[in-house]
């Protein structure tokens, strides 16, 4: 089941969801903490995290794959909204700076197609942020929330996707301790879960955050390996 831009929206605007984004944002400045005057992209349903960038940023642009459905955020006038199908991205070759790819791999029809478009609109130099659910979290499995729809992933299976889409995984974190209840005594003790959790059980992780950059290498054919003439001698 694919994430669905409504519900996830209904999903940030209730205090569960405030508070996870909350968390999240923090991790993810922690990773970029300033990208003035670059060009950010947010594949999947990123809106609540690029506001992170959006004033400081020279374009930001929000972009829903059409099997998730419509987002959008108020407009600036560097600041855009849109939807497009995963595999066709309607961006020129190498225009970003930075990609951040959050509730969108795991709702990919085919993660693959999705990574060589990314890898096709960032910069030779850019980086690529891609927030999953984990496997072994709490997260990963509770539908009521965007984080337990579609696939999730363990660090070392996105690390061979993105091997395999020809990323090099730079830096890796983790998210979303805090267990995935309405509770307000738990969710006002979030900061507190967040920090035990990454101390005491790092494996149990919400989600995973990864860095990657373009394995620009692996993208360059290999040459030719020159023939070697054999010449046999006459034993007679």
């Amino acid at each position: 089941m694919a994430t669905d831009a409504h519900a996830a929206a209904e999903f940030y605007a209730t205090r569960r969801g405030a508070v996870a984004a909350r968390l999240l944002r923090a991790r993810l400045q922690e990773l970029w903490p300033t990208l003035r005057g670059e060009s950010v992209l947010g594949l999947g349903y990123a809106a609540p995290y690029l506001r992170l960038w959006r004033e400081e940023a020279a374009r930001a642009i929000a972009l829903t794959p059409a099997q998730i459905g419509a987002a959008r955020w108020p407009v600036g006038a560097a600041n855009l909204s849109c939807t497009a199908e995963e595999d066709a991205l309607p961006f020129p070759d190498l225009l970003f700076d930075r990609i951040l790819l959050v509730h969108g791999l795991e709702a990919a029809e085919n993660a693959r197609r999705l990574l060589r478009e990314v890898w096709r609109v960032l910069k030779d130099d850019g980086r690529l942020l891609v927030v999953t659910p984990n496997r072994r979290g709490l997260w990963a499995h509770l539908e009521s929330t965007p984080f337990g729809h579609g696939q999730p992933y363990s660090p070392g299976q996105l690390g061979r996707l993105l091997a395999a889409s020809m990323f090099r995984v730079e830096r890796r974190d983790t998210a979303l301790y805090l267990p995935p209840t309405n509770l307000r005594a738990v969710l006002r003790g979030a900061k507190l879960w967040e920090r035990s959790g990454r101390y005491l059980v790092p494996q149990l992780a919400g989600v995973t955050i990864t860095e990657a950059v373009k394995d620009v290498y692996a993208a360059v054919p290999v040459k030719a390996v020159a023939r070697r003439r054999m010449i046999l001698a006459d034993a007679g």
